[in-house]
């Protein structure tokens, strides 16, 4: 970890120490239509037996979800306790001999990985965490990189106004001694934990922002807001018959790519495609 940023160190504490539980389980309690329309889209575009890193590996579930697939996986992380936790679950399904290799990376530096080796990268969560646009670009020409001809890229973005939202849900009476704060933020986007403790150090974007980070040097195939209209309600999806909760998960992909369901929506995924060799 001697080569990480200050700001690097500081997020990999926040999910070594206090956020780790929660991330354990965050996909399938808190963000069910996140992670099922993620899911859809991993499974159409990346094929059974592709090489794949995804740097952010969180709970592991989007990396048992393609080890399974007989997907060969570089997992990659700051956060030594959630590489450590993926690593044992994996082992734990069997599926260790899926496992590439393990590196305690940032995003913006995968020098331990060969270019032009990878039929897909996940930035399913770093690029939220890195403040300055450089290290964002960093992290997408670094997945660039790594990528075949004809490659793809699926990154995360968090909606700006999400933060905003939950401000107003949870202490909307402190709207007064924040009104500098908000003003800098609605200019750039970045959070801190005296702000938002939850997630700690982070840049959020808009629907303007996050597909310029990408374009070039990818082709775009789809950007869409993971949640669409469901957002702040999609936990209810946990209450329902597997039968119902796929439904509103069709209505969910049904608007994802309209503005409103951008609009609405708390996470912005963005899925390219690195140009064919000419």
């Amino acid at each position: 970890m001697s080569d990480f940023t200050d700001e690097e160190h500081r997020v990999a504490r926040h999910y070594d120490e206090g956020a780790f539980e929660y991330e354990l389980d965050r996909l399938p309690r808190d963000s069910p239509a996140e992670y099922a329309i993620t899911r859809r889209w991993l499974e159409r575009l990346i094929p059974p037996g592709a090489l794949v890193a995804e740097a952010g590996v969180g709970g592991g579930f989007y990396s048992e979800f393609l080890a399974r697939r007989g997907c060969s996986l570089h997992l990659i992380d700051i956060s030594s306790r959630l590489l450590d936790h993926v690593q044992a679950r994996l082992a734990t399904a069997g599926l260790s001999p899926q496992v590439l290799g393990a590196h305690l990376a940032s995003a913006a530096d995968l020098a331990a990985i060969p270019a032009a080796s990878l039929d897909a990268v996940l930035l399913l969560g770093p690029l939220y965490h890195l403040h300055p646009e450089s290290e964002r670009r960093r992290a997408v020409a670094e997945a660039a990189r790594l990528l075949k001809p004809s490659g793809v890229l699926f990154a995360a973005g968090i909606n700006r106004l999400a933060y905003l939202r939950d401000q107003f849900r949870t202490e909307p009476a402190s709207v007064s001694r924040l009104v500098d704060f908000h003003a800098q933020y609605l200019r750039d986007g970045n959070l801190d934990p005296l702000h938002a403790p939850p997630i700690g150090y982070a840049h959020l974007t808009t629907v303007t922002e996050f597909p310029a980070l990408f374009e070039p040097p990818f082709e775009r195939v789809a950007f869409l807001g993971s949640e669409s209209f469901l957002a702040a309600w999609q936990h209810s999806l946990n209450t329902l018959s597997p039968a119902d909760a796929e439904l509103w998960i069709d209505l969910v992909e049904a608007t994802a790519q309209s503005p409103e369901g951008l609009g609405q929506s708390d996470h912005l995924l963005y899925i390219g495609r690195k140009p064919a060799a000419s």
